[in-house]
């Protein structure tokens, strides 16, 4: 959420000066009681229902390539096609490599990664620096595509699939001040253009 939540920290601190903010960043799903963590940010469904989730939006999921990825190795025509192309996934969940594409009968693509990682963000990376096509949803990537540094592929067989972005935080915490003025901010200054 680095894409998203950073470029609003500066107008936060405007107009909320007092309040002090600790960011970080995991791409594991970690214990909020644990880690003393007021709220996460998490992009996808939700499991866990001990928690409280206030939705903040939700971006769209395309498969990208970088020019000279396509340069090199040409672009896929098809869905089927890819199996003949390196293909970037994530290490887990199993559930991010499965593509939103028509295939068959079904509505999503299997993929089995040439590389794989725990971030989007190093997903990114790699396919910026042409080393194979990604899934990779609109927030983390819109710059590059309106830049053409990563272009969309088989547009056509794309299903319109959207991750929902949630903040959450522990069902039984009464929300402190701090806390309802960043959801507050952040609800009313995101917008469609960042996801």
């Amino acid at each position: 959420m680095e894409h998203v939540i950073v470029p609003l920290v500066a107008g936060f601190r405007q107009s909320y000066p007092q309040i002090e903010l600790e960011l970080n960043t995991d791409n594991l799903i970690i214990d909020l009681l644990e880690k003393r963590t007021d709220i996460a940010i998490r992009i996808g469904a939700l499991r866990d229902s001990t928690i409280h989730a206030r939705l903040l939006g939700a971006s769209r999921l395309r498969i990208l390539a970088s020019p000279d990825y396509l340069a090199r190795y040409g672009t896929p025509a098809s869905v089927e096609a890819l199996r003949d192309h390196s293909l970037l996934g994530f290490t887990q969940p199993e559930s991010l490599n499965l593509w939103p594409l028509r295939y068959q009968q079904a509505q999503h693509f299997a993929i089995t990664p040439t590389i794989s990682a725990s971030s989007g963000e190093t997903l990114r990376q790699l396919a910026l620096r042409g080393e194979g096509i990604v899934q990779l949803a609109d927030f983390m990537t819109r710059d590059d595509q309106r830049s053409g540094r990563l272009v969309p592929l088989l547009e056509q067989d794309t299903l319109d699939v959207r991750q929902p972005i949630n903040a959450v935080y522990y069902r039984n915490t009464q929300l402190a001040a701090r806390i309802t003025c960043f959801l507050d901010y952040v609800s009313a200054h995101i917008d469609a253009q960042m996801l």
